[in-house]
């Protein structure tokens, strides 16, 4: 399904679509950031808080990091002051490289179980599904706050994978 060299470049996505997308954020007012634009989590800042509780989570599962300190229901409001919010995506993007940095075959080929909130129930599914689902659901929310900053007047720059590694 996956390789360890899909997973780390996924991280080095992952992270130059977040400072791309920090980067555009951050050219609007705080007031910007934090409007209801109908998004499932309303606004960019929600969106990103999110995103990275999902992250933090997951890593938790994967790698043994800690939890969030928040339930899910409060993902949104994980962090409320926005160079705090930015300051741990970097870290946590920093966390997320590593962890892809030292994947075996081996580890992908495996099963995870854990309960999940979502379910609340315990589950079991193969870690190469659960790791490909991980940065499909940030990309899906990485649209959204894409979506929102675009219609704020925010420009963030180019999205397209194939450009990872031409970053400047």
């Amino acid at each position: 399904m996956i390789n360890p060299a899909y997973v780390s470049t996924m991280a080095r996505y992952n992270a130059w679509q977040n400072d791309n997308l920090y980067g555009a954020a951050a050219t609007l007012t705080d007031a910007a950031r934090r409007q209801d634009r109908g998004a499932f989590f309303g606004s960019i800042h929600g969106t990103f808080c999110h995103l990275l509780w999902g992250d933090r989570m997951w890593l938790s599962r994967f790698a043994g990091t800690p939890k969030p300190a928040v339930p899910g229901s409060e993902s949104a409001r994980m962090i409320e002051n926005w160079d705090e919010l930015a300051t741990e995506r970097r870290a946590t993007d920093t966390l997320i490289e590593a962890w892809a940095a030292g994947l075996s075959p081996e580890w992908l080929a495996g099963d995870l179980t854990w309960v999940s909130g979502i379910s609340r129930r315990e589950l079991t599914r193969p870690k190469a599904l659960l790791v490909a689902h991980f940065f499909n659901h940030q990309t899906h929310h990485r649209g959204q706050v894409h979506a929102m900053l675009t219609a704020a007047g925010a420009r963030p720059g180019d999205t397209d994978l194939m450009l990872v590694d031409d970053r400047a």
